[in-house]
């Protein structure tokens, strides 16, 4: 500000001007900013809360009487308040813990090969050069596309033929090739330095051994999130199990549920009781793993990044 001979103060020309329009623009893009979070935090809770309306249902379906399931119309909470007795019953099903075993047992042996596989299968078309490779990947990538439902049929055929019907290894074996998975540790296998490789080649390791003790220690957070999926894919399994196996002894858990059975129909108690149980094990190995899984997800990109 400069004095005039009248004593009135006059703004210069060159005096900073105030920073009124940035400050505007700053806080314009930060109530935009906030809007757009509260957006998605809004969207997200409307989808968790849609994802957990049936499982809320479940549980209040596992605790009612039998005879309150099927009231017309459905009650929340039923007048005759609630129960335990369907969980006492399936628990008291003898062969709960038979299809339970037999669940844990196909599905452990199943993600452990089908890793042993892909991972195997994956450094193979990253790391070796042979003819045909690009051919032989596009065929792998093909498979993606094939809906499982497709094979149902060539699969049951050939394990007939093979004489592996109402066995382990005729539940186990069609559930071992993920194209996938294959797909999917491909990629990472790509993104490793190569040399790493070349260092370890030079101080006299051979393939296998740069695979397992290179290769392998760098990729433990996407073998971690791949064994997941393909557990919660072989433990979730229905259909082909259901086909080719007849004896109760040898149904997984999945299988076993359909048998909640009377003869008045469906007991929807039992049933949820029994999906309710069933799932808790997939339940502890996601809160066990989650950190894998996101961040195997994200190393991936499958989360659409």
């Amino acid at each position: 500000m400069a004095a005039t001979s009248t004593g009135v103060d006059v703004a210069r020309p060159d005096a900073p001007r105030p920073l009124r329009k940035s400050r505007e623009g700053v806080s314009r893009a930060q109530q935009a900013s906030l809007l757009t979070r509260s957006a998605i935090a809004t969207a997200l809770a409307v989808l968790a809360v849609a994802w957990l309306a049936p499982l809320f249902w479940a549980l209040v379906t596992s605790l009612k009487y039998e005879a309150d399931t099927t009231t017309v119309p459905l009650e929340l909470v039923p007048e005759a308040g609630f129960t335990l007795d369907a969980y006492r019953s399936v628990l008291s099903n003898d062969n709960l813990i038979t299809w339970f075993v037999n669940s844990t047992v196909v599905t452990l042996v199943v993600t452990a090969l089908t890793l042993a596989l892909s991972t195997t299968a994956a450094y193979g078309f990253s790391r070796t050069s042979f003819r045909g490779r690009g051919l032989l990947f596009g065929l792998v990538v093909a498979g993606i596309m094939v809906p499982p439902q497709i094979l149902l049929v060539p699969l049951y055929q050939q394990v007939l033929a093979m004489g592996l019907a109402d066995t382990y290894a005729g539940i186990i074996l069609p559930q071992l090739v993920v194209p996938a998975m294959v797909f999917i540790l491909k990629k990472f296998f790509d993104g490793i330095p190569r040399e790493l490789e070349e260092a370890a080649r030079v101080d006299g390791a051979g393939t296998f051994r740069i695979f397992w003790q290179v290769v392998m220690p760098l990729s433990r957070s996407i073998v971690a999130a791949v064994g997941i999926f393909v557990f919660i894919g072989a433990w979730n399994n229905f259909l082909w199990p259901f086909i080719i196996i007849s004896d109760p002894d040898l149904m997984t858990l999945p299988v076993g549920l359909v048998q909640v059975q009377s003869s008045f129909g469906v007991r929807y108690a039992q049933v949820m009781a029994s999906a309710l149980l069933a799932g808790l094990p997939l339940i502890v190995i996601f809160m066990l793993f989650q950190r894998q899984i996101v961040r195997g997800v994200a190393t991936t990109g499958l989360g659409g990044t």
